[in-house]
């Protein structure tokens, strides 16, 4: 399947409003399907592995170090979901590339710093950064209230602290709605928008303002969307986070065919 204009021609219409359309559970799961097609055609895993790893070892370096930067342990790595759609945007070039039948060699996933919205992917990515830290920082401030920000004595203290006490459901109940909140908003930016700057060069407000018309007119699907996101990344999580240079990039590649179904051409 073709794409009906190229980034080339892409501001001949940047200033068209793009239309929006309805979408069910059942495009969620195609778009799935096609993300992982995607994925076993352009495999990208030892790339993410790059990425991950070498963020997961300073933090636990950080840990051996002194327990003080412990409390945020998992505010980072979960806050990590929150810059994801950025992360992702080489998927969403790569995925555009196989459908308007183009060289899909791993290094075109690069094209998206010639693309002729890179100003406004840029200026995008700096907002989910802003809330990314907005996030550590909302997080830090719950830990404070709740523990009164000590220190913990070690890994074990910590979680008996926070698992069997009741300020530490506290936290646990305060964080995850917090979370939540961060979640939505950035699920409400740019579910669509990133996709949509690399597809046309409509800029940056016209593609956030899509993205958020695309969550109003699909609601139940995009929090259906939203959960199957934050599950399939904690169990990608789980085997000491190897999983996740296959989840990031099957959703990347996903979230392209999404976007395609939920904007027309």
């Amino acid at each position: 399947m073709a794409n009906e204009k190229s980034i080339a021609d892409a501001g001949a219409y940047g200033s068209t409003k793009p239309n929006v359309r309805r979408i069910g559970t059942a495009d969620l799961i195609d778009a799935l399907a096609r993300g992982l097609d995607d994925f076993k055609a352009m495999p990208t895993h030892l790339v993410f592995l790059c990425l991950i790893y070498p963020i997961v070892t300073l933090i636990f370096a950080r840990i051996y170090a002194g327990y003080e930067v412990l409390p945020l342990v998992f505010p980072l790595l979960a806050g990590y979901t929150l810059i994801g759609p950025l992360v992702a945007t080489g998927m969403y070039e790569l995925s555009r590339r196989r459908e308007a039948g183009l060289d899909i060699s791993r290094r075109h996933a690069f094209d998206v710093f010639r693309s002729p919205s890179i100003f406004s992917i840029a200026i995008l990515g700096v907002v989910l950064m802003a809330i990314y830290f907005a996030w550590l920082v909302a997080a830090q401030a719950i830990y404070v209230v709740t523990f009164g920000g000590a220190a913990p004595e070690s890994i074990g203290e910590f979680a008996r602290q926070v698992f069997t006490t009741p300020a530490g459901w506290t936290l646990i109940i305060g964080g995850s709605g917090a979370g939540f909140l961060f979640a939505v908003v950035v699920l409400t930016l740019s579910v669509v928008s990133f996709p949509l700057l690399l597809d046309r060069d409509v800029g940056v407000m016209t593609a956030v303002h899509t993205s958020i018309r695309a969550v109003l007119a699909n609601p139940m699907t995009m929090a259906i969307w939203g959960l199957i996101v934050a599950v399939a990344l904690l169990i990608g999580s789980l085997p000491l986070f190897v999983g996740l240079s296959v989840v990031m990039p099957v959703l990347g590649h996903a979230t392209w065919h999404l976007y395609r179904k939920v904007v027309e051409r």
